[in-house]
């Protein structure tokens, strides 16, 4: 995410590498679809844990925002997401189940680990915005079969009765998953803030990404997204000042881009002659992809030749 010491380099993209972690991020392809927006990303995820000697890849799923227009706004990802370790060839393949009519699959997530010869070690199930339990792989299919034999009963009986409409739709606040017997609980998102209503329905982590503090300032590049002046005042309630400076922001990337179009000068972050400024392209060490690879430097806190964008 952008909100940390990297926020720079991960919005240029790329890879991280600091102590124990290193890791890629990737672009997206964005769709309209006149009442939603459909994110799609491309690309593959690289997480690197050298003290452990493991490094991982993954595909993100689709995310999909609805209502852009009228009503209120609420999102689903769906699509298929696999996990690999690099170092025993284990995976887990996750599908993000998409809403459905009546909204009974929402945010569901299912899957399974699997060792490098394909054989089922864990089932994994649950809600990516509530908690994720893993379960035996066998008592886990077992339990998908008597689910959906009583799904397909429950809609023949509606069929005859069709004044009985949609599935009763559980207390917001409850947690919607069932939870099979012999299940491990891996993790339950942390309850909101008592002042998330105020924070934009930001979590308390979300809260803390944008935070900004006088010793940060002076560490912090000058092209890091906590120093964007519309952003900072949209935090402080200053809306009016923010719309302000985004429309400046804004004035400016064009006239800078219209420049370079002139002068036939590709975006650089650093002096043309040193090629770019924290990344190279080249291949993925993990699968060979071409993929965006960390060069180094970042962490000397050099920002002499940082572009000034704000």
């Amino acid at each position: 995410m952008a909100f940390s010491p990297v926020c720079t380099l991960l919005e240029l993209g790329g890879s991280v590498a600091q102590d124990d972690l290193g890791f890629r991020l990737v672009s997206e392809q964005l769709k309209f679809w006149g009442k939603s927006v459909e994110a799609e990303p491309k690309g593959v995820i690289t997480l690197e844990l050298p003290k452990h000697n493991e490094a991982y890849t993954w595909t993100n799923p689709t995310c999909c925002v609805h209502n852009i227009i009228v009503g209120q706004l609420w999102i689903e990802q769906y699509g298929n997401v696999e996990v690999i370790n690099h170092k025993t060839g284990e995976r887990c393949s996750l599908t993000f189940k998409p809403c459905g009519l009546f909204g009974k699959e929402l945010h569901k997530v299912e899957g399974y680990i699997l060792d490098k010869s394909k054989k089922k070690l864990c089932a994994l199930y649950g809600k990516w915005t509530e908690c994720l339990y893993t379960a035996d792989p066998a008592t886990f299919d077992a339990n998908k079969k008597t689910d959906k034999k009583s799904t397909e009963e429950r809609k023949s009986s509606k069929s005859a009765a069709p004044d009985e409409e949609a599935e009763e739709m559980p207390p917001p606040e409850a947690e919607t998953v069932q939870v099979i017997p012999g299940s491990e609980l891996l993790w339950r998102i942390a309850p909101l803030p008592e002042n998330y209503a105020e924070m934009y329905a930001f979590s308390t982590f979300a809260m803390q990404l944008n935070e900004l503090d006088g010793e940060m300032e002076g560490v912090l590049p000058k092209t890091d997204c906590r120093l964007r002046p519309d952003i900072r005042a949209m935090e402080n309630g200053d809306i009016d000042l923010a719309s302000e400076e985004k429309k400046r922001l804004e004035e400016k990337q064009r006239a800078a881009r219209k420049n370079r179009s002139k002068s036939e000068e590709d975006w650089k972050t650093r002096n043309p002659a040193l090629c770019s400024r924290w990344f190279k392209q080249g291949p993925n060490p993990h699968n060979s992809s071409q993929d965006w690879l960390f060069t180094g430097g970042y962490w000397d806190r050099d920002y002499s030749n940082l572009p000034d964008i704000y």
